[in-house]
């Protein structure tokens, strides 16, 4: 699936270029910056020491969500409402929860893999320390911890654990991630009839996707797909499968980049010409179309 939705009038912090100097302010501010310069629609605001997360209409703790209660209920309210709204229809109560875990995971995950694909530095976020609006595309953390690499101007800072080598810091980023989308998994599993390697799966594209759709908006499409292929190679627990990158031939003998996602999103349910170019219900031929329309276009 692509990029979910997001508000244009999200609010973003203060453009800071990809080659910002480092600031003991916060290790992630600049790769946070940068993801908003590249991606308006989704920022994220560090809550400083004390500071309380914010509250209110439109904001979403994880762990609340993580709980499968009255917050999760309102929060899919708003998937339920985009359907009858967009496709003059009502989805399976499965369809909605899929459609709102991936519009939650798909930029949740970004908040760990933007800073270690940008900086080498991999936050740990429980649930506990994120929350969302997902109407101005916002995030609120509260960051204690982060991996980084012993060369790292970041490493004496308070919070910093230093690993020997890419591959521990690749391990940060599979770990953190887990950390954060577990309980999440639990809270929306029963609503998405869904348990276990089906929920690991859709989790394992929402890593793929989200930084594969930013890495070519940095200028590092290459980089982006190697190193994720290097981050999910296929044997690493809890996730299901690897990157599964792999090209096609266009018309033109180009290539056409694509991967085999691990899940599906269920969109077909709402209309089933309208698959995903990475969709397992996808054919190759059908890929080929979608992505040379989409090149076209």
């Amino acid at each position: 699936m692509s990029a979910p939705v997001l508000p244009a009038q999200a609010l973003a912090p203060a453009p800071t270029g990809p080659d910002a100097p480092f600031t003991a302010v916060s290790p992630l501010a600049g790769a946070y910056a940068r993801m908003t310069e590249v991606l308006p629609d989704l920022s994220v605001t560090e809550l400083a020491d004390g500071e309380a997360a914010p509250r209110g209409e439109g904001w979403a703790n994880a762990a609340r969500l993580a709980e499968g209660g009255p917050e999760l209920d309102a929060f899919l309210a708003w998937d339920e409402a985009q359907v009858i709204r967009d496709y003059a229809q009502r989805a399976r109560p499965d369809v909605v929860a899929s459609f709102g875990l991936h519009r939650y995971a798909w930029p949740a995950c970004l908040l760990i893999t933007v800073p270690w694909f940008l900086r080498g530095r991999v936050p740990r976020m429980p649930v506990e320390h994120v929350t969302f609006n997902r109407e101005l595309g916002r995030f609120a953390v509260r960051v204690t911890t982060f991996a980084c690499l012993p060369d790292d101007p970041a490493a004496g800072l308070p919070g910093a654990r230093v690993v020997p080598d890419e591959e521990a810091l690749r391990a940060e980023v599979r770990a953190a991630v887990a950390e954060h989308l577990e309980p999440v998994l639990g809270g929306f599993g029963p609503r998405m009839r869904r348990r276990g390697r089906a929920l690991w799966g859709m989790a394992t594209d929402e890593i793929v996707e989200g930084l594969w759709y930013l890495a070519p908006l940095f200028g590092e499409e290459a980089r982006g797909r190697r190193e994720l292929e290097l981050l999910l190679p296929g044997s690493t627990r809890p996730y299901v499968g690897s990157a599964a990158f792999r090209d096609l031939t266009g018309p033109s003998g180009e290539p056409l980049p694509t991967r085999d996602r691990a899940s599906c999103c269920l969109f077909y349910t709402l209309d089933p010409e309208d698959t995903c170019a990475t969709c397992p219900r996808t054919c190759d031929a059908d890929r080929v179309r979608k992505l040379t329309a989409a090149d076209a276009g």
